[in-house]
């Protein structure tokens, strides 16, 4: 299964960056490339342990929807969530929150799989990893931005 792993340093506190991970709200915003929307379950305010979002984007021209579960929250240092319904074989995403002496250090491990055995797996290589490290990048990102500018 690819596994992505993304670092972004913050210069902001770690209470901050993580709330604004799990917003629903400043999901939406920073993937409006993706026209992504929360469509179903928790759809503004913080994700909490337990909660469901349902996610509705248009990728490569084609409307996807996608449901994840809260499955892990360790308030301020760690949450997971994982599709439990959508276009993947397998989503797995790990938000990992590390306080350092510049803000916080960020790092995401994102794994996914595609269905359709090899040739899902082809596709997951050939394109999928790449088209994803790039979207969660950009979120990330807007993330920095946002808290950097933000008053915590």
């Amino acid at each position: 299964m690819p596994t992505i792993h993304l670092t972004t340093t913050i210069n902001a506190p770690t209470d901050h960056v993580f709330d604004l991970a799990r917003s629903v709200d400043f999901h939406t915003e920073s993937m409006s490339i993706t026209n992504e929307t929360a469509v179903d379950g928790v759809t503004s305010g913080l994700l909490s342990s337990g909660d469901r979002v349902t996610w509705r984007a248009r990728h490569f021209g084609i409307p996807f929807t996608l449901t994840v579960k809260i499955t892990k929250l360790d308030y301020s240092n760690h949450f997971r969530d994982i599709m439990i319904d959508g276009p993947f074989a397998e989503q797995i995403h790990d938000h990992y929150f590390e306080p350092v002496s510049s803000g916080t250090q960020m790092i995401d491990v994102f794994q996914f799989s595609s269905p359709f055995g090899v040739v899902g797996t082809i596709v997951d290589i050939l394109y999928l990893e790449r088209y994803l490290r790039r979207l969660l990048t950009v979120r990330n990102n807007h993330l920095r931005q946002v808290a950097e500018s933000d008053e915590p």
